[in-house]
């Protein structure tokens, strides 16, 4: 197995695991949020912000692991490329940063996921 296949394997887990977290995190006190909102409001929370959950930690997850697999096969190309010619630094950051931008648009839709649970 090569070294490129392994690392994108590590960082799947890791994604996985992340999301799996957050999802047990944002659900660990919600026995108790559903006893205060039934106490405040006399209605069930419903089924619906518990799905809104799920689909905020799989958003993050998911965006996150497609920024890992970005980087890392655009700063490989990007080191060859900077090994021939020094001059592309500036050029090669920004294409890096682009590439990391996918995981901060993840993580801006799974923050207007949550706003409106």
């Amino acid at each position: 197995m090569s070294q490129r296949l392994k690392t994108i394997m590590v960082l799947s887990l890791a994604a996985l695991l992340v999301s799996v977290m957050a999802t047990v995190l944002l659900w660990w006190p919600a026995p108790l949020a559903a006893q205060a909102a039934t106490a405040a409001t006399g209605q069930e929370p419903g089924l619906g912000r518990g799905l809104a959950f799920i689909a905020a930690a799989l958003a993050t997850g998911l965006s996150s692991l497609g920024a890992a697999y970005a980087v890392a096969s655009v700063g490989a190309a990007a080191v060859g490329a900077l090994a021939e010619k020094p001059e592309l630094l500036g050029r090669l950051l920004i294409v890096i940063g682009l590439a990391e931008g996918i995981a901060i648009y993840g993580l801006i839709i799974s923050i207007m996921i949550l706003a409106r649970v």
